[in-house]
């Protein structure tokens, strides 16, 4: 068990995690090699970033819901779905070997940045058409299947969810929003199952929650100051890191 030097480095990193995931997700892309670095056994490094995790995304979540940049009446269908996904995809991981299609998801979240960057309007006007047949016939479908992915592997998950919500029409402050209130749901519905287990390092994740809470505020604040051509780069530069991560992160 390592000693409370680690966080030394822990907590300004945890804080750099909250700021850029809340701006265009991969945070965890930080805190799991953190976590790692730090000598935690895998189970404790799962559980002690969910729990960190739920600051950060908790904390944007927040600031995202009071400027109006969370669409409530489509959060709801969602959530439900997103938390089912999860929860399948936890249960499958123990019959399929992650490492089989590791690589194939990074090149399909590469693929979405690549296509996020190269049409120069995707995710900088909102033209959400509002609960239309074609917003739920994207929408119900992908927040299940990311959901899934959530439970089943996870990193990126946040990334996902910002150009699903994108695709649908919404800016991409206005993605990031919606993204970050799907990812507090699963995170919290993570957290209660992790809880069971008891491999929570309460010492480390409660101030690296903080530190990720406050990362995650001036994250979601910038954000929403700079807009959504700040945030397209952001997005494009954390697809390269979560594409790294899948395939040389282990």
């Amino acid at each position: 068990m390592p000693g409370p030097e680690v966080l030394l480095y822990g907590l300004p990193l945890a804080f750099l995690a909250g700021f850029i995931d809340a701006v265009a997700g991969g945070g965890g892309t930080i805190t799991l090699p953190t976590l790692f670095f730090m000598g935690l056994t895998p189970p404790q490094v799962v559980a002690t970033n969910k729990l960190l995790a739920i600051f950060g995304s908790g904390s944007a979540t927040v600031q995202y819901w009071r400027k109006g940049h969370v669409n409530r009446a489509l959060i709801v269908r969602l959530v439900p779905l997103a938390l089912l996904g999860s929860a399948l995809g936890a249960y499958l991981v123990h019959f399929v070997d992650p490492d089989a299609f590791r690589t194939l998801i990074g090149v399909v979240i590469l693929g979405v940045g690549v296509l996020v960057l190269v049409n120069k309007r995707f995710g900088l006007e909102d033209r959400y058409p509002g609960l239309t047949n074609r917003t739920l016939a994207l929408a119900l479908p992908g927040a299940f299947v990311i959901g899934v992915y959530d439970g089943f592997l996870g990193p990126g998950t946040g990334t996902f969810l910002m150009f699903l919500f994108a695709l649908v029409g919404f800016n991409l402050v206005g993605a990031s929003g919606n993204a970050r209130t799907i990812n507090f749901a699963t995170n919290l519905g993570a957290l209660l199952f992790f809880l069971i287990g008891g491999q929570m390092v309460w010492w480390l994740g409660l101030p690296m929650g903080v530190a990720n809470a406050l990362g995650a505020t001036l994250g979601a604040r910038m954000a929403m100051l700079r807009g959504s051509a700040f945030v397209k780069w952001m997005y494009g530069g954390i697809v390269l890191l979560v594409a790294a991560r899948l395939w040389f992160g282990g």
